[in-house]
């Protein structure tokens, strides 16, 4: 199930649109009349004086050699660092914190633009989860108490109900397969945190230490597994994630996603009420189904036509 959840998780996040890369577009005039004008100096100075016969020029050599990808590493204090943040997240009965999490998104005039989204999370093992969310975009909030799942929109109070699973796990799943609802922080609350980032790894080795995130010390650790390439940002001494920085491999121009976590508390008590809203009451019901549109059973779409130049 773990394993199903994180594959479907990072299919939903990746951009399949093409744009070109913005450093490659990017052409600096003043760079470029300089040098135009260093050219046109340089041409007439030697217009003036003879010029020698030129001399037959040479095959030029290939001076430049492809560069091979770097071998596949598993270094052992990296792969430390990630068992200790995980065990510590594994091991708390509740916990609660901040997510501000930041993606790129394509734009028509070729650089990307940026979205923010805030999240403050509460859980309580093992089947209690509340996400209050606020971004650019309409806020919600998602609530699940063992038995139920409910997806709240205080201001146009409506709320879609559905029945869930027994952990937040299995909620999280549900969630997605049911309504496309996907949490970026999904590897920091499941039930086993090193199962889903040790997935398909490739590579994992040690950067080196960092004073300026999150107001401590954090170890950087880099992981790359079959879709993602990620930075992370560990705290020394508290073995809490900072940050975490991902490019995912299907994605052609390298789009960046960022997570930034703050407000980290462990075992906290959590109030009994804490997972459900007076607004649930009186919001209006829909659906709690995905919001791209299906087609009734038996229809299928069809078939785009090809050519050689849509492809």
């Amino acid at each position: 199930m773990r394993h199903n959840l994180m594959i479907a998780a990072k299919k939903a996040l990746r951009f399949g649109s093409l744009l070109f890369d913005a450093m490659n577009r990017y052409k600096p005039t003043g760079c470029a009349l300089l040098l135009t004008l260093g050219v046109l100096v340089t041409a007439t100075a030697n217009a003036q004086q003879p010029q020698p016969a030129p001399k037959a020029s040479k095959p030029a050599k290939a001076s430049v050699q492809a560069l091979s990808a770097p071998a596949p590493v598993l270094e052992p204090k990296a792969i430390e660092i990630l068992k200790a943040a995980c065990a510590r997240l594994a091991a708390a009965h509740s916990m609660s914190f901040t997510a501000v999490i930041s993606y790129e998104s394509p734009s028509r005039f070729g650089p990307p633009l940026i979205y923010m989204v805030r999240d403050d999370v509460t859980l309580q093992r093992p089947d209690k989860l509340r996400v209050l969310t606020l971004g650019d975009g309409p806020a919600s909030e998602f609530y699940y108490d063992g038995k139920t799942m409910s997806a709240f929109a205080p201001a146009e109070n409506l709320v879609a109900v559905a029945s869930a699973p027994p952990t937040i796990d299995g909620a999280l799943e549900a969630a997605y397969k049911d309504a496309a609802t996907y949490f970026p922080f999904t590897d920091v609350i499941v039930a086993d945190p090193y199962e889903g980032i040790s997935d398909g790894m490739t590579t994992a080795f040690y950067i080196g230490q960092s004073h300026v995130m999150g107001g401590t010390t954090t170890d950087m650790v880099a992981v790359s597994n079959n879709w993602v390439f990620e930075q992370l940002w560990i705290g020394a001494d508290d073995k809490l994630p900072r940050m975490a920085r991902a490019v995912f491999h299907a994605d052609p121009v390298g789009l960046r996603h960022q997570i930034e976590f703050s407000n980290w508390q462990i075992d906290p008590v959590v109030a009994p009420d804490a997972f459900t809203s007076p607004g649930l009451a009186s919001a209006k019901r829909i659906s709690f189904n995905r919001p791209d549109p299906q087609l009734p059973p038996g229809i299928k779409p069809p078939k785009r036509a090809t050519s050689s130049k849509a492809n």
